[in-house]
């Protein structure tokens, strides 16, 4: 199990804790509340090193400058939109961070907003509110487009990359994923661990980037039951793989499960 702490905010919101490569020293991703983080760092003896921040959306950087307060860090976030307490713009292929609390290269992930970004560095993905396991983030600011672009960017990283995204989505992703393909295997297996790691109190995340090209609708617009599927849907305006993202996109907004 990797050594990233979760730290729990809101009603499904997580905030990460990253491992540096000095004993003690962490990165904290999208700090959407500042008490629990100081709890958790406090509790743990932890230093935090920097905050990265990866969209503007207040349960992502609403704890920043009561951090910041506390803590006299860096705060890494996209060069694109305006988040308080920022004091380091970046954008896609700039490396963030430190020898002490680990090195990051950010990855411009636009979609579901318009300046989203991704950081990625040993082994893991931290990627907000564009890729979620088993699905994705809504169409705020972006285009499907755009958003399908940013997917497939995440999706060509390694299939090992640990993916910790900004919310315990992942059951009702699942219910989703069965009914685009009933008849995926993967995606009922996959749901088996993650009912497995809820029970035992864990989070259902990380996943990795196989699992999402093996479970995920968003990931899986080339695949010829998620293109049978859209296609039902009867909005599809042309058979790109964008445009089949597009309509699950759709499909996913009204979707009751």
């Amino acid at each position: 199990m990797d050594d990233v702490i979760a730290v729990h905010a809101f009603r499904d919101n997580y905030i990460w804790l990253a491992p540096g490569s000095k004993p003690g020293i962490v990165a904290v991703v999208d700090p959407g509340d500042a008490d629990p983080v100081i709890t958790a760092l406090t509790a743990r003896g932890l230093t935090p090193a920097f905050v990265l921040c990866t969209h503007h959306h207040g349960d992502h950087v609403g704890g920043v400058e009561a951090l910041t307060r506390r803590y006299d860090i860096p705060v890494y976030g996209p060069a694109a939109e305006s988040i308080p307490g920022v004091t380091h713009p970046v954008g896609d292929g700039d490396i963030v961070g430190s020898d002490a609390g680990g090195r990051y290269r950010v990855l411009a992930v636009p979609g579901h907003t318009r300046g989203h970004v991704a950081y990625v560095g040993a082994g893991r993905v931290f990627c907000g509110d564009t890729l979620f396991a088993a699905g994705c983030g809504r169409l705020f600011e972006g285009t499907a487009f755009q958003l399908h672009t940013s997917l497939m960017r995440l999706a060509a990283l390694p299939p090992d990359t640990l993916v910790y995204c900004g919310h315990e989505y992942t059951l009702a992703n699942l219910a989703f994923a069965r009914a685009v393909e009933p008849d995926n295997a993967d995606i009922l297996a996959f749901e088996r661990r993650c009912r497995r790691r809820l029970a035992a109190g864990e989070p259902t995340i990380p996943s990795t980037i196989a699992d999402e090209r093996a479970v995920n609708p968003f990931l899986r617009a080339a695949a010829p039951a998620v293109r049978r599927a859209a296609a039902r849907r009867g909005d599809q305006r042309s058979d790109t793989d964008a445009a089949v993202f597009a309509t699950l996109r759709r499909w996913k907004d009204d979707f009751k499960g």
